[in-house]
């Protein structure tokens, strides 16, 4: 993921202090995270053949809202280069 947003890792994240996060790029602090079969359900949403939606808005009861996108949109939002 860093290298798709020509960010840095951060090394040892997590596991000492002063190294939180997993990535720096496009200046903002990221969490990477990565599961074989998690997240399908907001696949399934973004993949949607009638509403092909750009993004999602989700929010739980009393907490922020979080929006997700695909990474070619976000860096397009961002000003950056369209991911290939």
């Amino acid at each position: 993921f860093a290298k798709l947003i020509e960010g840095r890792r951060i090394p040892l994240s997590g596991a000492q202090e002063g190294f939180e996060n997993d990535v720096e790029g496009l200046g903002i602090r990221w969490e990477v995270k990565a599961r074989k079969n998690g997240f399908q359900t907001l696949y399934k949403w973004l993949e949607d053949e009638r509403e092909k939606p750009d993004a999602l808005a989700l929010k739980a009861d009393r907490k922020p809202w979080l929006v997700v996108l695909p990474l070619d949109k976000f860096l397009e939002l961002m000003g950056g280069k369209e991911n290939e």
